[in-house]
């Protein structure tokens, strides 16, 4: 049987936000820190997009926000550690499809960004992140137009020249970057007004040691040799046959898309009507981004907890619990039916970390779910069972029609006893309805299951399991809330006293 993975205690944003934005620079930094591991650590699936979807609910990088205190200006912060994890953080953000909607809905967070990129310096993981950042947002067409308008194939070009003080990370990020502004028809022109300074340097990538970025030099050579006077000033320079040297030594893959970029060097046709007009309609993005929480973003932590500080899920769950107020979204298949042949250069835009990354989903593998229970983080010793949301009401009562053991009270401003007669209300209401079709009640002779909260809090700030426990009821009613049950009690006993 497919093991549970329990959704992670809830925050209160509020707090979270005031402490982002007024904090000490080391309480900044370790909040970003342990935010950031909330979404790199989750389990892919239920538990990732519940924990994206309550960062977004609570705008917690500001995008919607006009205030001129934003979380999002730690960007500019003096201390380099708070830059580095605000910009880990919007990489995270950007690694998800959701988190890249959602930060696009800024229209200044992508113009500091670029500035950013052009102001570190260029072996920090600050200016790393930054550009992984807009690598990943550029699989969105009003993105790319805005970074073709701003100029950026021209600061890539010039960034791309000396490769020798680049990480790998960075140039992977920098071609996959360059080739998806090359896509458009609007970056294929910026690229013919500097045709012979792009075709140099695409070329001398070509033979880079690197061989991860070959299929974005292809494809990027591939697009802009679409444009007339870019074929001409290839030619001149004698691209077919530096083209032919690399024949000789790629693999079978690579030989094919370089046998299609010669026969794009050599052909004769205009330009096309399709490569002036395509950027006239800025079309809804194709819901077919990739998901691509590569292990980078987490790599060479430099902030690391002195004796007695709290960090990553143990500094959240201790100083910024907030109100149960999970609302897990049904996430909507990416990537419907669209298929790229290896044999062509690519054409369509993507990230290199997407072709590193591979997630093992609960329904393949069990022991993989149960592995990733043990990065899982609890309540503190003592926390009352939760319920409830911050801004809910009575409407917010519910119960799903597909799953009779997800009954969830979330009701912020009931005290313990009346969420309890809620919930002998809604049982009643449940048993009564069940008891009323005859060919029905088998089905539900296993124990239901009670809304559950994460038991004891670990040692380690990024490990540990989470096994559920239930509030326990008794005959005079319910248990004081600062004294929760560690053991359930029959279920099947309480169903014969409330039918009584």
């Amino acid at each position: 049987k497919v093991q549970d993975v329990p959704l992670l205690p809830s925050l209160d944003y509020e707090k979270l936000k005031k402490d982002l934005i007024t904090g000490n620079d080391r309480l900044k930094a370790f909040l970003l820190q342990a935010l950031r591991w909330r979404l790199t650590t989750s389990y892919p699936g239920e538990q990732r997009d519940t924990v994206l979807q309550a960062y977004i609910s609570n705008d917690l990088l500001d995008c919607h926000s006009n205030c001129q205190k934003s979380v999002l200006k730690l960007l500019y912060s003096k201390s380099e550690v708070v830059r580095q994890y605000t910009a880990r953080l919007i990489n995270a953000f950007a690694s998800l499809a959701e988190g890249r909607v959602y930060l696009s809905r800024n229209p200044v967070l992508l113009r500091m960004l670029e500035e950013r990129l052009k102001a570190e310096d260029k072996d920090s993981l600050t200016w790393e992140n930054v550009l992984g950042a807009l690598q990943k947002f550029s699989l969105r067409r009003a993105l790319q137009s805005a970074m073709i308008k701003d100029g950026l194939i021209f600061w890539l070009v010039d960034v791309l020249r000396d490769t020798d003080c680049l990480s790998d990370y960075t140039l992977e990020y920098s071609v996959a970057l360059l080739m998806n502004l090359c896509l458009r028809s609007a970056g294929k022109k910026m690229c013919a007004r500097i045709a012979n300074h792009v075709l140099k340097v695409l070329s001398n990538l070509l033979g880079h040691e690197n061989h991860e970025i070959q299929p974005y030099v292809n494809g990027a050579l591939y697009s802009i040799l679409a444009i007339p006077s870019v074929r001409e000033e290839a030619r001149a320079m004698g691209m077919e046959e530096i083209l032919r040297c690399f024949i000789k030594e790629g693999n079978a893959e690579m030989i094919r898309q370089i046998e299609f970029i010669i026969k794009q060097l050599n052909s004769e046709e205009p330009l096309n009507d399709s490569i002036v007009s395509d950027d006239e309609e800025e079309e809804e993005d194709e819901e077919e981004d990739h998901d691509i929480m590569e292990a980078d973003l987490d790599k060479d932590e430099v902030l690391q907890p002195q004796l007695g500080e709290l960090a990553g899920e143990k500094l959240l769950t201790t100083e910024y619990l907030g109100i149960m107020t999970h609302t897990p979204k049904t996430k909507k298949k990416l990537f419907p039916g669209v298929h790229q042949s290896i044999d062509e250069p690519l054409q369509r835009p993507v990230t290199p970390g997407y072709h590193r990354t591979v997630y093992l989903m609960p329904e393949n593998d069990t022991n993989s779910c149960h592995d990733r229970d043990e990065k899982l983080q609890s309540l503190p010793s003592g926390h009352p069972p939760i319920c409830g949301g911050s801004r809910s009401s009575i409407s917010d009562l519910c119960i799903s029609p597909s799953s009779y053991h997800t009954v969830t009270a979330c009701t912020a401003g009931f005290t313990w006893l009346q969420t309890y007669y809620a919930y002998i209300f809604l049982h009643a209401l449940l048993t009564l309805s069940i008891s009323s079709y005859s060919e029905f009640p088998s089905a539900f002779t296993s124990k239901p299951k009670i809304p559950r909260t994460p038991e004891v809090q670990s040692a380690s700030p990024r490990k540990g399991k989470m096994p559920a426990i239930a509030p326990q009821f008794s005959q005079s009613g319910p248990q004081q809330a600062s004294r929760p049950s560690s053991s359930g009690s029959s279920t099947r006993s309480r169903q014969s006293k409330w039918k009584k």
